[in-house]
C-alpha cells in the first residue's frame, strides 16, 4: 500500500525571498520611529550580507538596497535630532500639567 504522505523536502516550498534583506527593511521603517540608533546600523549591516547574498543567488537585491538607504536615513535622523536638541538647550521632559 503507497502512502499519501510526503517524505523528505518534496512536499516543502523553497522560498527564494532572503531573510536578512527582510531583516533589514524591517530594522530600517521600525528605526525610523523608534530607537534609529540601534536600528539604524543593524538595517545597514543586515542590508550588506543580504546584497552579498542575493549576488549568490537568494534573490532580495531590491530590499537589500532598500534597508541600507533607510539605515542610513536613520542614523542621519539621529544626528540630526541630536543637533537639534543640543542647540537648542538639550531635551527637557514634561509630564503632566
Amino acid at each position: 500500500m503507497a502512502g499519501y504522505g510526503t517524505s523528505g523536502t518534496h512536499g516543502q516550498a523553497r522560498s527564494g525571498t532572503n531573510g536578512l534583506a527582510i531583516a533589514g527593511l524591517v530594522c530600517g521603517i521600525v528605526g525610523i520611529f523608534f530607537a534609529n540608533i540601534i536600528l539604524g546600523p543593524l538595517a545597514i549591516i543586515f542590508g550588506a550580507v543580504g546584497l552579498r547574498q542575493a549576488k549568490a543567488g537568494k534573490g532580495g537585491s531590491g530590499m537589500a538596497k532598500a534597508s541600507i538607504v533607510l539605515g542610513i536615513i536613520d542614523v542621519v535622523l539621529f544626528i540630526v535630532l541630536i543637533a537639534i536638541a543640543s542647540s537648542n538647550g538639550g531635551m527637557s521632559w514634561y509630564v503632566g500639567g
